[in-house]
């Protein structure tokens, strides 16, 4: 799959909670996930290889209690570069309920996500 396509089908996946599917298929075994420096202690961190950043995911799916709304954008596509931005109204476990909206930087190589970064607010 070339950038475009490695997009599309992300965020049709996100769009449809299937984050677990979107690692199998779409992530590559070395690759790593970051977060916005400075997080609190206990917060989920960065991730280097497919089976952390599964266990992150895990984590923080874990962590849910209820989902109130949420959006995923139309992928923005540069060569290997994509961006999305994504939206998330959740009940936390231990955090209570938090709005979340965050721009998602990703780099595809051979058809495979190989980075992922988020950014967000942190205030």
């Amino acid at each position: 799959m070339n950038t475009q396509q490695v997009a599309d089908r992300l965020v049709a996946l996100c769009r449809e909670g299937k984050y677990e599917q979107a690692q199998d298929e779409l992530y590559a075994e070395d690759a790593v996930s970051l977060e916005m420096p400075g997080l609190p202690p206990g917060a989920l961190g960065d991730a280097k290889g497919l089976d952390e950043i599964r266990e992150k995911g895990r984590k923080w799916a874990q962590n849910i209690v209820e989902i109130h709304g949420g959006s995923v954008s139309d992928p923005v596509v540069a060569d290997a570069w994509f961006s999305v931005a994504m939206a998330i109204d959740a009940t936390y476990k231990d955090m209570g309920r938090m709005p979340v909206e965050e721009i998602c930087v990703y780099r595809v190589r051979d058809g495979k996500i190989v980075h992922e970064q988020f950014f967000y607010s942190m205030e």
